[in-house]
């Protein structure tokens, strides 16, 4: 029997305040907390989850994402909006898409966003 997803973990510098940030952008709630590990998830009982847990080693991120989250609003101009309003940063306003047929050139519904720690994620269009 293959493996089901329960959770993307997150590294923070201040768990529980990244952690309140997402819940906000995507409707959230927390459902565990404690001073350094936070857990958020769309309703209780359902996963996947994102886990806030501090990080390791040598703090703040210096590189690219190796994962990050997409993410598909019904208003997508509005979305952006109330995300940068929220504290997100404009990392790039048209990103190449690799599942187009030319990936070279930039999709300019695919707007990549970072949040208050720095990590980038992207809205799409609807």
């Amino acid at each position: 029997m293959p493996s089901r997803w329960e959770q993307v973990v997150v590294g923070a510098e201040d768990p529980p305040r990244l952690a309140g940030w997402w819940a906000e952008a995507l409707g959230y709630v927390i459902v565990a907390e404690s001073p350094d590990r936070v857990e958020i998830r769309r309703t209780p009982s359902e996963l996947p989850a994102l886990l806030f847990v501090p990080v390791t080693g040598t703090g703040a991120r210096t590189v690219r994402n190796r994962l990050h989250l997409d993410l598909r609003p019904d208003d997508h101009e509005s979305e952006v909006e109330r995300l940068v309003g929220m504290g997100a940063r404009l990392v790039d306003p048209g990103r190449p898409d690799p599942g187009r047929p030319d990936p070279g050139r930039p999709d300019p519904g695919r707007i990549v966003l970072a949040d208050p720690e720095g990590n980038e994620f992207c809205v799409l269009p609807a």
